[in-house]
């Protein structure tokens, strides 16, 4: 009998254990599947600028070896195509979005009608504003990026050393864009001082964000205004030492501009000139002295963090973030996680771009 009953109590544990593995197998499966079935909806701005199409690319890369399904779409800077795009990703469903905003108060009534639709929205990159449906931000710690702009003209023109008088050149990104107001404000936390002690002199004496200011990050707006700048005020011999561009985009046609004007030979070299986004023309102008440095936002890295964000959402948890006090978007303080810039420039691009993976050597040829 004891043996009968022991045979019987190892078969029913065999069973127990059995069952539980089969529980955990089904919960697995229930999770892919969930991963397979849940669409997740990337709006970028456009793909005229190298780095929205990386960050596209990166995204969905991505997501698809996390197994969702991934509707990106690029609005080519048009604010209606991007509304209506969303309003698609909307249609489809979709459990989150992320969105890099063309306008950042262009999107209140279309986040409105994804809350009521249950979709998360994070912001990429760009501060969505205006609306209290913006459930997180994902972007590079934007006014470090103009402090290391900032600290790179100061440590170039020796300015700690009390080096100077040096003239300068200011130009600021899009109004419409939150971001660049980030950027000048940190650029200007360290140039400022320097202007007002009369080191740094703003020969236009255009300082105002709302005059520097360059509507959608426009390369042939900047070259109209660098060609306007100089035509006014260093077409007679007086020498230009620095340019602060927030971005690539802006310095390209701050370069091209120089180039016209005859910048570039032993008598008339170009000035510092910064930039954002290590794209490869700007790269290509960097080994050619054209453009001293660009901040590098490895696109990778912020994918990376925004698709960790995205599996919490899925399953239902609260995103890892690392600021909730920085960014109000005029409705909101809306939980962030920020990302480290650093700087690329002829010294190290190498080491930071190209051993990275980055980039490929044969790229930058």
């Amino acid at each position: 009998m004891k043996k009968l009953l022991s045979t019987m109590l190892v078969g029913i544990l065999a069973l127990s254990l059995s069952a539980c593995g089969n529980k955990a197998t089904t919960a697995t499966s229930a999770s892919d599947d969930g991963a397979k079935t849940s669409v997740i909806g990337v709006a970028m701005p456009t793909q005229s600028l190298q780095r929205w199409n990386q960050d596209g690319e990166n995204m969905k890369k991505q997501l698809e070896a996390k197994k969702y399904k991934v509707d990106l779409q690029y609005a080519n800077n048009d604010v209606n195509a991007q509304v209506q795009s969303i309003e698609n990703m909307i249609t489809k469903k979709c459990k989150v979005l992320v969105v890099a905003s063309i306008d950042g108060a262009a999107l209140t009534d279309v986040l409105k009608k994804a809350a009521d639709n249950g979709i998360k929205v994070i912001a990429y990159d760009r501060l969505i504003m205006k609306s209290p449906n913006v459930d997180y931000y994902a972007t590079f710690d934007n006014f470090k990026v103009g402090v290391i702009q900032g600290q790179y003209i100061e440590k170039k023109l020796g300015l700690k050393e009390g080096k100077g008088p040096f003239n300068i050149e200011l130009f600021g990104g899009s109004p419409d864009d939150n971001n660049a107001t980030f950027f000048y404000k940190g650029a200007m936390s360290v140039l400022q001082p320097y202007i007002d002690n009369g080191k740094l002199v703003v020969g236009s004496k255009q300082k105002d964000f709302t005059t520097i200011a360059i509507q959608g990050w426009d390369s042939a707006k900047a070259q109209a205004r660098m060609d306007n700048l100089i035509t006014s005020t260093y077409s007679k011999g007086t020498k230009l030492d620095v340019v602060l561009s927030p971005n690539d985009s802006l310095a390209i046609g701050i370069v091209a501009a120089l180039k016209n004007a005859g910048y570039g030979g032993a008598n008339k070299p170009y000035p510092v000139l910064t930039g954002q986004d290590c794209d490869k023309p700007n790269i290509l102008a960097m080994i050619h002295d054209q453009q001293s440095m660009s901040i590098f936002k490895d696109t990778r890295t912020l994918a990376n963090k925004v698709v960790e964000m995205v599996d919490a959402i899925v399953q239902g948890k609260q995103a890892e973030v690392n600021d909730t006090k920085t960014y109000n978007n005029g409705s909101k303080v809306v939980p962030s996680f920020l990302c480290d810039p650093i700087y690329a420039d002829k010294d190290n691009y190498k080491k930071i771009l190209i051993d990275s993976g980055y980039y490929k050597e044969s790229d930058l040829k």
